[in-house]
């Protein structure tokens, strides 16, 4: 279901005078994606053209990022916090956000920087979502080694933030969270000698 849902939304960027599933494209640049190799390679396994796919990845892409958008106006951010209260009876909140870390092979460059925490080479993606966890925002461009903190200072919601576009709900995570008026910090992040009373 969710193949066939991505599918009919991403069929405007699609439509070609053939006869061919729009499913194949799709599932073509997922697995492109997914594997990171080459583009004649995947359209080899699907049955496409090297040409088509270098046509057909932006097409899919551009489409997918129409579907990751973080609620700036304000109708978007009641409906989303209307999901949040429904859900865990927390109002106003309008998204959640966490960064997570993602294994990838150590670059050739500046392979240091990428190794995080829990010492691997990774990429340190941002994640924000709404209560149903349709994304929102993804920030996937920083090395493992980099803080949450500074990514999401450095990410377009962040500059947005600073400008002031929640004004009257919350953002929901954890230690990170803190870097703006409208964000709040889950309480399991806080030592636990703080007083709750």
């Amino acid at each position: 279901p969710i193949l066939l849902h991505l599918c009919n939304i991403l069929e405007p960027n699609l439509t070609r005078p053939t006869r061919r599933s729009h499913a194949i494209p799709v599932l073509s640049v997922l697995g492109f994606l997914a594997t990171g190799t080459f583009q004649h390679e995947i359209g080899d396994r699907s049955g496409i053209s090297q040409p088509t796919m270098s046509r057909i990845l932006p097409a899919v892409l551009n489409g997918i990022l129409k579907l990751v958008k973080f609620p700036y106006d304000a109708q978007r951010q009641v409906e989303t916090m209307q999901g949040f209260s429904a859900i865990a009876n927390m109002p106003g909140v309008i998204s959640a956000i966490d960064c997570t870390h993602v294994r990838i092979k150590a670059p050739s460059g500046d392979a240091f920087a990428y190794i995080n925490r829990k010492n691997f080479h990774s990429l340190n993606v941002q994640l924000i979502c709404d209560a149903k966890c349709v994304l929102l925002n993804v920030e996937a461009r920083w090395p493992g080694g980099t803080h949450d903190a500074f990514i999401l200072h450095n990410s377009t919601v962040g500059t947005r933030l600073e400008d002031g576009a929640v004004r009257n709900g919350w953002l929901i995570g954890k230690s990170i969270a803190c870097l703006y008026n409208c964000m709040c910090v889950l309480y399991m992040d806080l030592p636990f000698y703080i007083h709750r009373g």
